[in-house]
């Protein structure tokens, strides 16, 4: 069944694989869409990659970012990664209707995380007829170091310039794969739900996507944009006496093994609430290759952004991340100890005076009571890390959208849900990350159950719905729900538990402390 492939650059050959159905599709791993980010190219944009001679075998997943595996504890990966790939029923030779296409662009708060299909298997999203492709881009310094000297042209944001480059390969080649270049859905989950939202927001990437789903995770949220993190890691690395320029030769000598070392140890000096939100995308200055200018939620506002039918919403215990990262050795406040809750107030209300900072601070542990009352402190995390942000997001969008904006709130606790069971988390709820092992098959899926299955089921015709007519619950859906998007300023959102159905305002309650920390500051009030 494997079948050459004619792309712009070049001739490619795959294989294939088994859908949870049993029927056989193509798989084509690690294409290669962007030149080597290597030597002189670290940290900058990317650059589209070289054409090649004769056939190219794309069936092993050699370029995936260099990083630190979290659970394995040793360093995997490779600098030159950006590559992707795509899964397809049918080629163009056996089939001339063009299918709608799912681009799926990984997690891992900006520092971590690949298109792997130990963790990203396509076997549940393939059962219906869509073209996926899901993507690489750089993490930690080499996706996102930002450097104030613009002569350097090292102005930040090269993670997610790799996305858009990746974008431009899919409306360049989808068609060889028997993928629809005009119907187009962009999704992504943590930092890739973020990088959706950023793409939505972000003028290089207009007229690459149709349609966006952004999962746990949103430019509003505390983790996701921070000033140049340059000058603080320079000075962690006692570079910060030098000149930029010696600073970036300096950091482009060592090897990517050394860099990792040295960017891990930076994080670990921290200690943060979470190790996310300390290298993270920025706001440049007007130059060439810019991706974003402004402020997320300026931008969100203005309505001057990628205008397309959207999907958002986050899981109800997204909280229980600070244990999972507990569990493997990474920075997360544990059980019992102080929330640095100052280190997680909204960023956009740009609060500076010390005694109203406190007074927030006390009014929220004095709410969720985090070191007495461990719901509470899931809540908390939950609401600060996420919720607050992503709802924030939500409501402004569907102000000013033409396109619905659907909203859910992902509250299933069964047999795949990812995180948990990555660390046997028997706790109730969902964790940040839970909703995936409906979409995705892992390495730790085995033997499938009658209800998870229809759970699968459920999940994936929602999405893939939405990616072929715009709407999660078409007329005449098997799902037997209407899902309704956010009218009238009313908060309307499915929650996906054992069963479906829709409410208004998600955790409302708690949703009301954060509508006043938000009054604090008069840019934010109207949110």
């Amino acid at each position: 069944m494997a079948h050459v492939v004619q792309l712009a650059e070049g001739k490619i050959s795959g294989g294939t694989r088994t859908d949870l159905n049993g029927d056989k599709f193509h798989s084509f791993l690690c294409i290669p869409y962007g030149k080597a980010p290597v030597g002189d190219l670290r940290f900058k944009a990317p650059l589209p990659v070289d054409p090649w001679e004769g056939v190219k075998q794309v069936i092993t997943e050699d370029k995936t970012p260099f990083q630190k595996n979290i659970v394995l504890k040793e360093y995997t990966g490779e600098e030159d990664c950006l590559s992707l790939h795509v899964f397809t029923k049918k080629l163009p030779h056996e089939e001339s209707k063009l299918k709608p296409v799912m681009v799926y662009i990984h997690g891992g708060g900006f520092i971590m995380g690949s298109h792997e299909t130990t963790m990203y298997g396509p076997e549940y999203l393939m059962t219906e007829d869509i073209v996926l492709v899901s993507i690489t881009y750089r993490v930690g310094l080499l996706g996102f170091l930002s450097i104030e000297d613009e002569s350097l042209d090292v102005p930040g944001n090269a993670g997610l310039k790799d996305q858009v480059l990746a974008l431009k390969w899919v409306q360049r080649n989808i068609r060889n794969f028997n993928g629809d270049p005009n119907n187009i859905t962009i999704f992504g989950e943590s930092a890739g739900g973020a990088s959706v939202e950023f793409l939505l927001l972000s003028p290089s990437a207009k007229g690459l996507f149709h349609k966006a789903i952004l999962q746990s995770g949103s430019t509003l949220n505390p983790w996701t944009l921070k000033n140049s993190p340059a000058t603080e890691f320079a000075e962690f690395t006692k570079l910060h006496n030098l000149p930029d320029i010696d600073i970036l030769k300096s950091l482009r000598r060592m090897t990517v093994r050394e860099l990792y070392d040295q960017q891990n140890q930076y994080i670990k000096s921290k200690k943060l609430f979470v190790d996310f939100g300390l290298i993270t995308p920025v706001i440049e200055k007007p130059n060439p290759t810019a991706f974003l200018t402004e402020k997320p939620i300026d931008i969100i506002q203005s309505g001057k952004y990628n205008n397309v039918p959207v999907i958002m919403g986050y899981t109800d215990s997204e909280g229980l991340l600070l244990d999972f990262l507990s569990a493997l050795g990474m920075n997360g406040a544990k059980e019992g100890e102080d929330i640095p809750i100052e280190q997680i107030l909204p960023y956009e209300t740009n609060l500076t005076d010390a005694q109203q900072v406190k007074r927030l601070v006390e009014k929220l542990r004095n709410f969720y009571r985090p070191e007495a009352d461990p719901v509470g402190r899931i809540n908390l995390s939950t609401d600060a890390l996420f919720a607050a942000g992503i709802i924030t997001s939500a409501k402004n969008q569907a102000k000013v959208s033409k396109n619905p904006v659907y909203f859910y709130r992902f509250s299933l606790d069964a047999g795949l849900n990812m995180l948990k069971k990555m660390v046997n988390d028997t706790r109730p709820g969902a964790c940040h990350g839970d909703e995936l092992g409906y979409l995705f098959k892992n390495l730790l899926t085995t033997d499938i159950g009658d209800e998870d299955k229809t759970y699968i089921h459920r999940m994936v015709t929602l999405w893939t719905n939405f990616a072929k007519y715009g709407n999660p619950t078409p007329p005449g859906n098997n799902l037997n729900i209407e899902w309704k998007p956010i009218q009238n300023g009313q908060l309307n959102f499915l929650d996906i538990g054992k069963q479906l159905k829709m409410d208004v305002n998600p955790d409302a309650d708690r949703m009301k402390i954060w509508n006043e920390l938000y009054q604090c500051n008069p840019l934010t009030a109207k949110y």
